[in-house]
C-alpha cells in the first residue's frame, strides 16, 4: 500500500484525537512512535491494517465507522489538497465515481510500485450504479466510506449499500 494512505490516516487521527493518541496507536502496532509516512513509499498491507485495527480499538469505533471517517476525510480534505487535479475535471459524484479507475491508472504510472484497486461501474438504471471492486486487500468497507465521502464532496445525497465483499450499490436521487 502506498504511504499516502497511512499519511492520510495519521493526519485524520491527529486531527480528531490528538498526536499522543496517534503515537500510542503506532506503538501498539509495533512501529516507532515517531514514524512518519511519505506519499510514495510502499508499506506492507498487513502493517497498515494493524494500524487501522489499533486505531479502531483506540478510538472505540468499528471498522465501518473508521472507513466512513477515512472516506470523508480523504475526499473532502486530504485528497483535494494533495491531488487537486483529479477534482477539477469532475463536477458530480457520478462523474467522479466513473473516473476512479482512470485516476488509479494515472497514479499507477506516477507512483512506482502502486497496486491500486480496480473499479468497474455498471448502471442498473439511470439512478443506480453498481461498483465492482477488485483488489486483494479486501477493503470494501473503505469503498463504502469513500463513496459516501464523494457524495459529500459534491454536495449530493446518495444511498450506499454494500452488496458483497466486492460490490457496492450507489443510488442517486431521481433527476
Amino acid at each position: 500500500m502506498k504511504g499516502t494512505i497511512a499519511q492520510c490516516l495519521s493526519d485524520l487521527v491527529i486531527k480528531i484525537a490528538g498526536e499522543p493518541v496517534w503515537r500510542g496507536i503506532l506503538k501498539t502496532s509495533g512501529l516507532p512512535e515517531d514514524r512518519s509516512f511519505t506519499m510514495n513509499e510502499t508499506i506492507d498491507d498487513a502493517a497498515v491494517m494493524t494500524v487501522v485495527k489499533n486505531t479502531c480499538d483506540a478510538l472505540n469505533i468499528t471498522l465501518a465507522q473508521a472507513a466512513d471517517a477515512f472516506g470523508d476525510y480523504w475526499m473532502n480534505e486530504y485528497a483535494p489538497a494533495k491531488y487537486p487535479l483529479f477534482f477539477k475535471k469532475n463536477h458530480s459524484a457520478r462523474e467522479f465515481l466513473l473516473d476512479v479507475s482512470k485516476i488509479h491508472d494515472y497514479m499507477t504510472r506516477s507512483m512506482p510500485g502502486a497496486q491500486p484497486p480496480e473499479f468497474a461501474g455498471e448502471w442498473e438504471n439511470p439512478n443506480s450504479l453498481v461498483l465492482h471492486y477488485r483488489s486483494q486487500r479486501g477493503l470494501i468497507d473503505f469503498v463504502v466510506g469513500l463513496v459516501k465521502g464523494t457524495a459529500k464532496k459534491y454536495g449530493e445525497t446518495v444511498t450506499v449499500e454494500k452488496l458483497s465483499d466486492t460490490t457496492v450499490k450507489v443510488i442517486f436521487p431521481a433527476d
